[in-house]
């Protein structure tokens, strides 16, 4: 790197597992596998496993809004990922000073956590709603899987086939979002399809599937951490792609404001990707045997399976 230049970036705003297959810990594992800076905001303390949530402890959300302010006044941010928030106090306080500073996350991917592979709810009722009118509004690109889905449209029936997932999909966009990734790991039968609808001005939306042979195996803990933080980092290495030396090293209040926002395409290029890591993590991590018992849990995916430099 050439001196003055600086990597891409991206700042995660979740959880933590100290068992290290989701939240935190799986996207900084996923950042720095595809060459990116990681940086974190820590909105809950969890004691969990690969077999389940013991316990959650909230970060007070003034102070994890001022982590993520600490954050936005020194560093430029390319990509910023949000995972699992915790109580209605704390999304709303994330939700508020991201609305201020919005031009300064980059491309936003929202991946809105509300239950863990093991079955635990990982999201209050209360802030939900809270999640949906302001900061699923703020995101470039939501991950939500079938049940999720199903939630933030209010309770509705899942979608039981790919032609279900497209209408989904595109339902979701109502919500304000540029784009939609619905994942259909919940579909357990044939390949693994996800689908994704992307908001266009005055035309249609526009919907891709993409399908992945589905992996025998029960390591899938923290796998929609891995794919929201991947289409992060992908995001971010496109935004700094080609960017001059010395650009956004200033040392300004709002580094970010200089940042070119993704067009369709790059976009659609970064989710596609982010798809294709958490694919190859998943194979690479189906025969682990990390925990003491395997049979009990859901072991992580292999995050490092490929590390791009």
């Amino acid at each position: 790197m050439t001196a003055g230049a600086r990597p891409a970036t991206a700042l995660s705003i979740a959880g933590s597992d100290p068992s290290g297959g989701a939240g935190i810990q799986a996207d900084l594992k996923t950042f720095s596998a595809l060459g990116v800076y990681g940086m974190a905001c820590l909105s809950a303390l969890t004691s969990q496993n690969t077999v389940g949530v013991r316990g959650v402890l909230e970060v007070p959300g003034q102070f994890c809004a001022a982590q993520i302010e600490a954050v936005l006044d020194d560093v430029p941010v390319d990509a910023t990922k949000i995972g699992m928030l915790g109580g209605a106090a704390t999304v709303r306080a994330v939700a508020r000073v991201l609305a201020a500073r919005r031009p300064e996350l980059g491309t936003l991917v929202l991946d809105p956590v509300m239950v863990a592979t093991s079955g635990d709810a990982l999201l209050e009722d209360g802030a939900a709603r809270v999640l949906i009118d302001e900061l699923v509004p703020l995101a470039d690109v939501v991950t939500p899987n079938l049940p999720e889905a199903a939630a933030l449209l209010g309770g509705v029936e899942e979608a039981d086939d790919v032609a279900g997932m497209r209408q989904t999909a595109v339902e979701l966009l109502g919500l304000g979002p540029r784009a939609v990734l619905l994942k259909g790991g919940h579909l357990d039968r044939g390949e693994a399809v996800d689908v994704l609808a992307l908001s266009r001005d005055g035309a249609a939306p526009l919907v891709l599937e993409w399908a992945a042979p589905r992996v025998a195996t029960r390591n899938t803990h923290g796998t929609g951490c891995t794919l929201s933080s991947a289409v992060a980092a992908f995001a971010a290495r496109a935004r700094t792609a080609g960017a001059p030396a010395g650009a956004e090293s200033s040392g300004t209040a709002s580094p970010g404001l200089e940042s070119p926002g993704l067009d369709d395409a790059a976009l659609t290029a970064a989710v596609r990707s982010g798809k294709e890591f958490l694919t190859r993590a998943l194979s690479e991590g189906a025969a682990w045997r990390l925990s003491r018992t395997p049979e009990a849990g859901h072991g992580p995916v292999n995050h490092l399976a490929q590390t791009l430099r």
